[in-house]
């Protein structure tokens, strides 16, 4: 390995080396401290170890199971109401952490599926989910929860449109140009 890949590789990982060093300079000054930290750092690891592989899984078979064309139309620039409900459906009935939504808006991105779409996929995800609205109903009423759902909806599609409408047409193509490299 040469210099230059040694550099690359510094710079992808430096976040990771810089909180490894934490830790361990934690652990010295520390001992408990630290050994919480480290079991919990290891939990969490171990959590999205259990989370990602299936979730590339699916994003392989998305990518090459549904044709650009149909995701386009489906949730691209003119589906109009269509890409809206569909983008809204699929983030509120999708399972696992948020985490897992942003390597399959990056699919969609790539394949042609409007901003606004994807940020209200998001959206959906992060704040609609059907279990976590059932486990609201039943712990903090049905009232509670039709009501925060009602004042999600409006919410995260003017989210999705301020996004779409306030990036320059160029930041939109380069984002687009880099979804492609996926």
């Amino acid at each position: 390995m040469n210099t230059s890949q040694v550099v690359v590789l510094f710079k992808r990982y430096r976040f990771f080396m810089i909180m490894l060093v934490i830790l361990i300079g934690l652990t010295l000054v520390q001992p408990e401290l630290g050994g919480t930290a480290s079991n919990l750092a290891l939990e969490n690891l171990i959590d999205m170890m259990a989370v990602v592989p299936p979730i590339f899984i699916l994003l392989g078979l998305l990518d090459v199971w549904v044709p650009r064309e149909v995701m386009i139309k489906l949730t691209g620039e003119g589906s109009g109401l269509l890409g809206i409900t569909l983008a809204f459906l699929l983030g509120s009935f999708a399972a696992g952490p948020l985490y897992a939504a942003f390597p399959i808006a990056g699919i969609m991105l790539k394949k042609g599926s409007k901003l606004s779409n994807i940020m209200i996929f998001i959206g959906a995800w992060s704040t609609t989910k059907v279990p976590m609205l059932l486990y609201e109903a039943s712990a903090m009423g049905f009232n509670f929860m039709l009501g925060r759902f009602l004042l999600n909806i409006p919410v995260i599609m003017i989210i999705g449109f301020v996004v779409q409408k306030s990036l320059p047409q160029k930041d939109l193509e380069a984002l687009y140009e880099a979804a492609e490299k996926l």
